[in-house]
């Protein structure tokens, strides 16, 4: 089998790579939501046996937990990193910063990684490429802790606001909740991940996908563990006095066109922003930080730019100089390599010489020795 295939086989063997970040205070759905995402029971629901303990604040603990998942016959490396105990205290600037943290640990990872000589093959990249931030179902506006976590992290990770357990509210209810949400995030300047499209660049069908799902935005999902027979037919559903709530129905919650998306259509978007515009501005700002004890030492009067547009030279030209290197390296190796195949060439030349030479002299031999006849 040809290399090239055999590559192709095992990176399709091995899937593709996701990691999305669900964020909310508790009775947000949160947990009920991953577990019918992932068709599992992924995340374990909070219990509490002691009512004493009930009302004591827990301080946020995040946690990454994997699960391989198939989409359309792919199949997806899918890692979920839960954030219990956001959301659930009075002042929660500690929980912003352990999420942002987080963030910012899977960067520096993947930054040290990159500058390391010879890199580890089995590396892996916990970056997150999605962050679904669950907004309580209340009906009004955002608060002020969703409009502060959503402008933190923006700057980090892709967010999509979603609403959490939308099966309470009613149909007028959460349309005039979606909106006001909306005119939050534009009064507010939050930069949502809102499924960007290029009417010149795209093509019809994907500026028509990317209006549709922008227009849902925020997601209303609900979610459920249990599946119940509706006419002969097992379904994912909430049952109700008033009746039933199918998840996967269109007609009464989002939650297919978000699944669909984050994990098929969009994937590769997602993924692509966090590597080429996120990663990159915070790679950016982190050597800039740290060039940042050099610019303060060093005597100049040069404005901070100027200081700032000499240290990337000075990094550009470090980087230049390992690439120079290598390519000597990789020159003398090649050198090398020539000069044995010459000596080779040589020595083969020099056997086929002597062999010749002993050729034409048993030739003279056995014509001098022949009889000559008349």
């Amino acid at each position: 089998m040809p290399p090239n295939n055999t590559k192709r086989r095992r990176s399709k063997a091995k899937g593709v790579g996701f990691t999305i970040m669900v964020v909310g205070a508790s009775g947000t759905g949160r947990t009920t939501f991953v577990n019918t995402l992932c068709e599992s029971e992924v995340l374990p629901h909070k219990d509490c046996d002691n009512p004493e303990n009930a009302g004591l604040e827990a301080s946020i603990s995040i946690k990454p937990v994997n699960v391989d998942i198939e989409e359309d016959g792919m199949r997806i490396n899918l890692t979920i990193v839960d954030t219990p105990g956001f959301g659930d205290n009075v002042n929660n600037d500690l929980a912003f910063q352990e999420i942002v943290n987080y963030l910012e640990r899977q960067y520096d990872d993947i930054l040290a990684e990159q500058s390391r000589i010879k890199r580890n093959p089995r590396f892996r990249d916990n970056r997150v490429h999605c962050l679904l931030y669950f907004i309580p179902p209340t009906g009004h506006y955002l608060r002020e802790i969703d409009v502060s976590l959503m402008q933190k992290l923006s700057h980090r990770v892709n967010v999509i606001p979603v609403i959490g357990r939308s099966d309470s509210l009613t149909s007028s209810e959460l349309k005039a909740f979606k909106k006001r949400i909306m005119e939050d995030i534009v009064q507010f300047d939050i930069p949502v991940y809102n499924f960007p499209y290029d009417v010149e660049e795209d093509d019809e069908d994907t500026v028509e996908e990317n209006q549709e799902l922008r227009s849902l935005l925020p997601f209303a999902v609900m979610g459920s563990e249990e599946e119940i027979n509706i006419d002969g037919e097992y379904v994912r559903a909430r049952v109700y006095p008033w009746g039933v709530a199918i998840v996967d129905d269109p007609e009464h919650s989002d939650f297919s066109r978000l699944r669909g998306a984050i994990l098929g259509t969009h994937l590769q978007d997602l993924k692509s922003l966090t590597e080429d515009v996120l990663y990159e501005t915070y790679r950016t700002e982190k050597l800039s930080r740290n060039a940042g004890p050099y610019l303060e030492t060093r005597e100049s009067t040069m404005l901070p730019a100027e200081d700032l547009a000499n240290q990337s030279v000075r990094l550009k030209e470090e980087q230049l100089r390992k690439e120079e290197e290598k390519l000597r390296e990789i020159e003398l190796r090649v050198q090398r390599e020539i000069h044995e195949k010459r000596q080779q060439l040589l020595a083969k030349e020099e056997s086929l010489r002597n062999l010749e030479s002993r050729l034409a002299a048993q030739g003279s031999d056995s014509i001098i020795g022949s009889p000559t006849t008349f």
